[in-house]
């Protein structure tokens, strides 16, 4: 048995849900919101951050460090899927872009805008919560263009984000896109062909349960769980 804890709009999260499902392993998982410290979770992962993968007596923190142990595990079954490529210059490629997506992406779009339109909703004052403020959350917004236009240029050129196969470069990449699609700020025709890879991902099986997540009070975009959009 494999538990996870995660939160449903955490990109880290997703993109350790995403590899579970192209590994074939559903977890069970249970829901942490990481504002609140609570003292139990801070025993398992005292950074108190999601996800945290639990399985037997191993606890192992981070999507980074999550996404090396499955690919240590279990990477070699998936044969010429592999997630994580064999050649060392490949998986420089691979991490180099898992870094940009995970970090930089995060940092510049994601995390802004579901601080701003979600966490802090969930929030008191003493935590920080409140209403967004609309200058980060516009800000956000034009920084996500460039991205997309970035991930054209890649899957024009490529199969897939890293090279021709399915790589953590671009379940990480789409882990971080479905959380600001869920909100409907996602301005897709901004790039076409990025467009174009993202519904290649988003019709993969190991996206479904993603496409199921809700939030009480927050509805996601019109076009969240449309395969067609």
């Amino acid at each position: 048995m494999v538990t996870l804890f995660h939160h449903p709009l955490c990109p880290h999260s997703r993109f350790v849900r995403l590899l579970l499902g192209e590994y074939g392993i559903e977890p069970q998982l249970i829901e942490e919101k990481t504002f609140q410290r609570r003292p139990e979770f801070l025993a398992i992962n005292p950074a108190g951050t999601t996800p945290v993968l639990v399985e037997a007596d191993y606890v192992i923190p981070g999507a980074d460090v999550i996404a090396e142990y499955l690919d240590e595990t279990r990477g070699l079954g998936l044969g010429r899927h592999r997630l994580l490529p064999e050649e060392p210059l490949d998986r420089v490629e691979v991490r180099r872009l898992y870094d940009w997506f995970a970090r930089k992406f995060h940092q510049e779009v994601v995390d802004w805008l579901i601080t701003e339109k979600v966490t802090k909703r969930f929030m008191t004052r003493a935590q920080g919560g409140g209403g967004p403020d609309m200058e980060v959350v516009r800000i956000a917004r034009g920084n996500i263009r460039y991205h997309l236009r970035y991930i054209g240029y890649l899957t024009g050129r490529r199969n897939w984000l890293a090279g021709n196969r399915l790589t953590h470069a671009d379940l990480a990449a789409a882990a971080q896109i479905s959380c600001i699609d869920f909100l409907g700020d996602v301005p897709w025709e901004e790039d076409e062909t990025a467009k174009l890879w993202y519904a290649r991902i988003k019709s993969r099986p190991s996206f479904r349960s993603l496409l199921n997540d809700r939030l009480p009070g927050l509805a996601p975009a019109a076009v969240y769980a449309d395969l067609d959009f």
